[in-house]
């Protein structure tokens, strides 16, 4: 069963010259950099809401909402979670063999209107891979897909109108301006279905990890349905590893030797550049507390509330960054955002050294599998940039969720449940294959027992169903397995060097004062790495964003974490 499957949860990189969140995982990740900032179309969103307007909820007041957990193992992994990690799964599980996570059609037959983004050329409502779920579910579905390039424009667009569709799919990197105040006031309270016990209706959605729902509280409600993901970054630091052992090259273990590394390993005369934009990689080497984009960026420090843009950690990793750009050893095409396909770039020779998310791991190495024999990809260990062991920070447990809109009749949210408890499905059931593969002879053909799309698969069976209900996090390629443990081992290996922050898995929603306070900080880091700004300016715009609000938000944000509790650790 799902050789080419990956459910780990994470949002992807971008497919440009410099990784962004505004992408989403799949077999060749692709997505492009959005309009960051706040949605002024959402000024009126904020009306009608009787739940806490802003803040988080975390202790005993959310313990008060969250959905008991209830483990299911349907299959045992191959391979345990560990340190945070994903499970992993590498034998393959013949048709006959699958199980039955969801014992009853469980749908009433509710239409439900869904909008969700999606990278490519939205299918037609009737195929028959839609029609499958339907069928299989007990609903009918009318697809709203959106291009996921610009999906928060047409996000902010919906939600400041009356015509908002039944359920409506928000990834965590749209979460800037009004949106959370939007969700808090357009999106229905989902407690009284899950809440505690309530979920054990729902077995799929009880097994989901606690910390995912924990994230999915918005506005001091239960409102989202998550995408679970491990905690570990999802972002890696791949290499040739073909090349590298042809040369006999030997992996970086300080960003001293890295950028030796790259020196070496650089000959623009022939069109080979040693890496990619690696400001990301950068991040997690210099040991930068987490956050970036619309994530949050608050810590406690030896007893000091700062935001991960105050540290000296921070402006390292930029100069760091900034010096491979000024040295020569970054293909000349990321220089300019967004420029081309860091991934052709890597597989085309062209570079040596990009990251992206973990499961271009997997998909590389399908690509190329018949294009390039010889092409090997492998994810280096994430070094501390003076040598020794790095200091990572947990990414956030779900970046993805589900939303139905409020004021939905009974019989329409449960009939949405019914879709989420059959998309999180478990691997190794019906349910997941038939969520994963479509239609056998139409979506897919068998062969040595495993699946393998059509181009009618490719075509339909895309990540919209995903959005809607997902997992543990797991990882599964029984066509490649020595690809799915390297992948799952690389997770625990980083994940032992991973903490977690005093905020983590909080959804905070901030005073509408202070919610567009970091919305150029984003570009300003593109534009000093690439030599467009200098350091000083990062250095003068913090200076700016304290007095424009900065420290009126970080005292909001010690009440905060005084009033809640730190997350658990």
């Amino acid at each position: 069963m799902t050789p080419n499957a990956v459910t780990t949860g994470s949002p992807s990189s971008s497919a440009g010259s410099s990784p962004s969140r505004r992408g989403f995982l799949g077999s060749a990740a692709v997505a492009a950099v959005a309009v960051a900032g706040g949605m002024p179309l959402l000024a009126a969103c904020g009306g009608g809401e009787t739940a806490k307007k802003d803040g988080t909820t975390s202790g005993k007041d959310a313990q008060k909402i969250l959905p008991a957990y209830v483990a299911r193992d349907v299959v045992a992994p191959d391979i345990a979670p560990k340190n945070g990690s994903a499970a992993g799964f590498i034998r393959p599980i013949a048709k006959d063999q699958l199980a039955t996570s969801v014992a009853t059609k469980r749908g009433k037959g509710s239409t439900i209107r869904v909008m969700a983004p999606l990278w490519g050329t939205p299918p037609a409502n009737d195929n028959p891979y839609y029609t499958a779920m339907n069928e299989a579910i007990g609903v009918k579905t009318v697809w709203q897909n959106q291009d996921g390039n610009v999906y928060d424009q047409k996000l902010g667009a919906v939600l400041a109108s009356s015509d908002i569709p039944d359920l409506v799919v928000v990834p965590g990197w749209n979460l800037g301006g009004k949106i959370p105040s939007a969700i808090n006031a357009k999106f229905e309270d989902l407690g009284p279905y899950l809440s505690g016990d309530k979920v054990k209706s729902y077995p799929n959605l009880a097994a989901i990890p606690t910390d995912a729902w924990q994230r999915s509280i918005f506005g001091g409600k239960l409102r989202g349905l998550p995408m679970p993901a491990s905690y570990v970054t999802n972002i890696a630091p791949f290499y040739r590893k073909d090349i590298f052992d042809a040369k006999g090259w030997q992996l970086p273990k300080s960003a001293d030797e890295f950028f030796a590394l790259a020196k070496e390993i650089t000959n623009a005369k022939a069109k080979v550049w040693a890496c990619d934009d690696m400001m990301w990689t950068a991040f997690s080497m210099f040991g930068v507390l987490s956050g970036g984009e619309k994530s949050l960026g608050w810590h406690m420090v030896d007893g000091k509330l700062i935001n991960r843009i105050e540290t000296q950690e921070y402006l390292e990793a930029l100069e760091w960054t900034r010096k491979l750009y000024d040295a020569g050893l970054v293909h000349p095409d990321a220089k300019v955002q967004n420029q081309g396909d860091a991934g052709n770039r890597f597989t085309a020779g062209q570079v040596l050294i990009y990251n992206n998310d973990l499961s271009h791991w997997y998909a590389k190495t399908a690509e190329q599998a018949a294009q390039n024999p010889a092409f090997a990809i492998a994810a280096m260990d994430i070094p501390g940039h003076a040598g020794g062991n790095p200091k990572l920070w947990a990414t956030n447990p779900a970046n993805i969720w589900a939303f139905v809109k409020k004021g939905s009749p009974r019989a329409l949210v449960e009939d949405v449940l019914a879709i989420a408890d059959f998309t999180a499905a478990p691997y190794g059931t019906k349910e997941r294959m038939l969520t994963d593969y479509g239609v056998e002879g139409v979506d897919h053909t068998v062969k040595d027992g495993l699946p393998i799309k059509t181009d009618q698969g490719n075509n339909e069976v895309n990540s919209s169903w995903l959005f809607l209900g997902n997992p543990a996090p797991y990882i599964a390629h029984p066509d490649a397995p020595e690809v799915t443990r390297a992948m799952v081992e690389w997770q625990q290996r980083m994940g032992a060097f991973t903490g977690k922050s005093s905020f983590y898995g909080m959804t905070v929603t901030e005073p509408s004062q202070w919610t567009g306070l970091m919305n150029d900080f984003e570009q300003l880091e593109k534009d000093i790495v690439r030599g467009r700004k200098k350091v000083s300016d990062m250095q003068q715009a913090v200076s700016e964003w304290k007095s424009k609000g900065g420290d009126q938000l970080r005292d909001w944000y010690k009440k905060l974490l005084d009033s809640n509790g730190p997350a658990a650790s």
